[in-house]
């Protein structure tokens, strides 16, 4: 029975490698058999099995080591047909992939009695206050009177400003302290020379902000964070920082799912609307005056303690040369009589205030070394603490806490490669390696996912910010639609006084003869906005790039790319010591 056993297994395992002799195609991009484009340019891009020949329309295409190849295509307007062959010891697969291309018609004026378009700024659906303005931009029949509202008078504008379209009109409406409308969308009229009319209403809806209980809210929950204005990408809108909960703020209005908050007489931030709660109405304006401070230090930090009457607030950035944290409390007037200053700090050389403008107190704390360390804003009561990280006394790997992220995990996939490849694996191969070799060197390491599973963002940023590491590196793969020329390694940062652990990672990583993708900085991405610790992002290659993913797949490449790691680490805690 036991020799039947091991010729059945024989034969299994023989039949599963002849199985993976044969050809086969795998498509990555584009996955679908049909394809609707609006660019000529498009590219094919997958996998066969590592010793196959591939053809595209019979002209013969690269396979990489890894099984990739990629193909470009410039299309002709139309339809066109891709046969992909793929050929191994005389047996062949074929698919077919079919693209229709239509270039985008160039738009064209309107031409009969039509409101074409009608736009409003800022876009969604708003909450305003006297004094707002709303902005209307409507497409509609050329050399005509178009309105909007109550007699808000569009302007056609000069072909010189549209681009040479004619019939553009735009105007804009101040909102009065009369003013009482509620979801109300706005009625534009077009009338032309013979007096006929037609009317289109806008799409999004407009209040008056006064309609709502109150305009006194508090922030809630651990990572409310304010925006500086409206504008969003994928890593969503612009972040100010991140504050505390229970902090006071003034709402003056509300686009789309942001409330408009009021800092003080010049200044203006916006916060999603499930990051507050609003007080009763009644609930006074934030405001306050400052009481006296101390500064004072125990065996890990230093603390700067600011009296107030109320959680307001605030704003903080870094400088350099020399390094300092400015902070700005929104809604606070100097009322400061004296500064207890301790002999217990460490890390603190001097601390001095002055009231930029009216409701803008600044706060400048002058730091003793050049490297940033990281701080933390938080109330105790009422009272602004000001917590700020001490330089390390072992500036070396040994005993230091250093935290990596793995980056995305679980169903948050990531990049593909031409292969089929997923970015989470590839970071989670990594971080690993990179575990195993700091902690060879003596580091203590904190790190956000050792396994294939989800790890929300938010709930990273809070896993560090309890654990606290001396600093964090998070690795990443870049990916675009070309899978030739987009490539290179990169590092990114965020705030300046952290520029200089991403910088000294990125140089050790061009020595592996990498392509540069640059040392970027203001990076609004999650694991870079921390103001804790120091923190860098790496993007280590493109793993949409068919060569670039052949080098990562390598494990002795992702070795030596973990060693220039290490080696950077290393480069930026010898740069902070004294010289």
């Amino acid at each position: 029975m036991k020799k039947y056993i091991l010729i059945l297994s024989f034969l299994s395992i023989s039949q599963f490698l002849f199985s993976q002799t044969k050809p086969f195609i795998k498509l990555i991009n584009p996955y679908k058999t049909d394809n609707e484009v609006k660019a000529s340019r498009q590219f094919i891009t997958g996998s066969t099995c590592k010793t196959c020949q591939v053809s595209i329309n019979k002209q013969p295409v690269k396979v990489y080591a890894t099984g990739a190849f990629a193909y470009e295509i410039n299309l002709q307007e139309g339809d066109s047909a891709f046969t992909i062959s793929a050929t191994q010891e005389g047996q062949t697969v074929n698919r077919q992939i079919n693209f229709s291309y239509l270039k985008i018609p160039a738009p064209k004026p309107v031409t009969t009695l039509n409101i074409e378009s009608i736009a409003t700024f800022p876009e969604g659906n708003l909450s305003l206050q006297a004094g707002d303005k709303i902005q209307f931009k409507v497409k509609a029949l050329p050399n005509c009177r178009v309105t909007a509202g109550k007699n808000i008078i569009l302007y056609e504008m000069p072909l010189a400003t549209t681009g040479g379209m004619p019939g553009i009109y735009q105007g804009e409406y101040i909102l009065k302290e009369s003013d009482s409308f509620f979801n109300y969308k706005f009625p534009v009229a077009l009338l032309n020379k013979e007096g006929k009319t037609v009317t289109k209403e806008t799409t999004n809806s407009f209040s008056v902000f006064t309609t709502l209980i109150s305009n006194i809210a508090i922030t809630k929950g651990r990572l409310a964070h304010l925006e500086y204005g409206l504008g969003d990408d994928r890593l969503g809108g612009a972040k100010i920082g991140y504050l505390d909960s229970a902090v006071l703020l003034n709402i003056t209005g509300k686009v789309g799912p942001h409330f408009r908050v009021r800092l003080s007489k010049t200044r203006t931030a916006y916060i999603p609307d499930d990051l507050i709660n609003f007080l009763p109405k009644g609930t006074f304006e934030p405001a306050s005056l400052t009481n006296n401070w101390r500064v004072s230090g125990d065996s890990v930090f230093d603390y700067i303690t600011i009296g107030l009457f109320a959680k307001l607030p605030y704003q903080s950035f870094q400088l350099t040369n020399p390094s300092k944290i400015v902070v700005d409390v929104f809604g606070a007037t100097n009322n400061t009589n004296w500064i207890t200053q301790l002999e217990t700090v460490k890390e603190i050389k001097n601390v001095q205030y002055e009231q930029v403008e009216d409701e803008v107190f600044r706060i400048t704390i002058e730091l003793k070394h050049q490297q940033h360390w990281g701080h933390f804003i938080y109330y105790q009561g009422n009272n602004l603490v000001i917590k700020i990280r001490r330089q390390p006394v072992n500036l070396t790997l040994s005993g230091l806490v250093i935290g990596i992220d793995a980056g995305h995990g679980g169903s948050n996939n990531g990049a593909a490669g031409a292969t089929g490849v997923y970015e989470k694996d590839i970071t989670l191969a990594l971080a690993l390696k990179l575990q195993k070799s700091l902690e060879a060197q003596g580091a203590k390491i904190i790190i956000s996912r050792t396994k294939e599973t989800y790890f929300d963002n938010k709930e990273r940023i809070l896993f560090y910010r309890d654990h606290l590491p001396d600093l964090l590196v998070s690795l990443h793969l870049n990916s675009a639609n070309d899978p030739f020329r987009a490539g290179g390694t990169s590092t990114f940062y965020r705030y300046i006084g952290f520029r200089n652990l991403s910088h000294s990672i990125y140089k050790k990583m061009l020595e592996l003869g990498l392509k540069e993708y640059g040392n970027n900085s203001s990076f609004n991405f999650m694991l870079n906005s921390p103001i804790e610790y120091p923190n860098a992002l790496i993007e280590t290659l493109f793993l949409s790039n068919v060569e670039e993913e052949e080098k990562i797949l390598d494990e002795n490449f992702q070795q030596q790319m973990v060693e220039k790691i290490v080696m950077g680490i290393k480069e930026f805690l010898e740069s902070c010591k004294e010289k």
